[in-house]
């Protein structure tokens, strides 16, 4: 399995455009990479992939990402893009990529009905849109396998404000199999159940929500008045937090995504940073690759 990441923040990305806190200004003074909005690709060949949310990003990750280039006129490796939830930081990149280029949109009904309410995404006149089956295993491209999910989450924001109840698609994990190689992939989830610590046992790699260090981070910094858990991700530090509940689980690689701008992990040289890295974690970086 072959495993691209073309970005690893939160919404917004880093540095954000009008932000000038901690991480942002790091980023902007190159004491701290930049970062694209996430987003990964993958592939059980190397020649066909599978994009992993379209971030509003996904140009320039295409761009910066030479296993992605178009071979010849009008066309692409990318033969599949498969959408974890509604968030404008994962379809908004869509929109970006309806230059008359085929391919499969995979997603929960309940995503898929959002994108069809909305008829500026009507431009993507040659994407076959087909609904992520929950807990079956299918084949988006040749060797690659993917079973989804539900996990601990909450509706995209601008759906919530709007009074959508909650869905179980509204957030989804992915396991994703190319021969005997196994990750998962959850960027954003509320609780680490015991189900999930089970389900995930033994994988080569895992990349998990790794948004915020600590629940009321945003708060601190001055940011926003929104905790962690009212934006529906579990934080990293903690009793409850993903080194704490997911130390024991044996896993190959450890990869933390979706990283918003504030969390201190993204700026080298911290001790959030090194208590990460002592745990056995990554803090994945736009533009790392991996095979399994």
């Amino acid at each position: 399995m072959f495993i691209r990441l073309l970005g690893t923040a939160a919404g917004g990305g880093l540095p954000q455009w009008n932000c000038a806190c901690a991480g942002c200004t790091a980023a902007r003074n190159g004491d701290a990479p930049q970062n694209g909005q996430f987003s990964m690709a993958l592939s059980a060949d190397g020649e066909d992939w599978l994009l992993l949310n379209a971030s509003p990003d996904i140009r320039q990750q295409l761009l910066e990402t030479p296993d992605l280039h178009p071979r010849s006129l009008r066309d692409s490796p990318v033969k599949a893009v498969l959408l974890t939830n509604a968030e404008i930081d994962a379809v908004a990149g869509l929109l970006t990529l309806r230059e008359g280029h085929a391919f499969d949109l995979w997603a929960d009904g309940s995503v898929l009905e959002t994108l069809g309410k909305n008829s500026i995404f009507d431009v993507l006149t040659r994407v076959s849109r087909r609904n992520l089956p929950q807990g079956e295993e299918f084949q988006p491209l040749a060797g690659l396998y993917v079973t989804s999910f539900p996990v601990p989450g909450k509706p995209a924001w601008y759906l919530e404000q709007s009074g959508q109840a909650a869905d179980d698609g509204d957030t989804i994990g992915l396991r994703i199999r190319a021969k005997d190689k196994t990750a998962f992939v959850i960027p954003a989830c509320a609780e680490i159940t015991d189900d999930l610590r089970a389900r995930v046992s033994g994988a080569d790699a895992l990349f998990f929500d790794g948004t915020l260090w600590r629940d009321d981070e945003m708060i601190r910094a001055g940011l926003a008045q929104k905790t962690g858990a009212s934006m529906g991700h579990v934080s990293i530090s903690g009793a409850a937090g993903v080194i704490a509940r997911l130390h024991d689980i044996p896993l190959g690689q450890r990869v933390l995504v979706h990283i918003n701008n504030s969390n201190p992990v993204l700026r080298p040289g911290t001790p959030e940073y090194a208590q990460t890295i002592a745990a056995g974690w990554v803090v994945g970086q736009a533009g790392m690759s991996m095979t399994l």
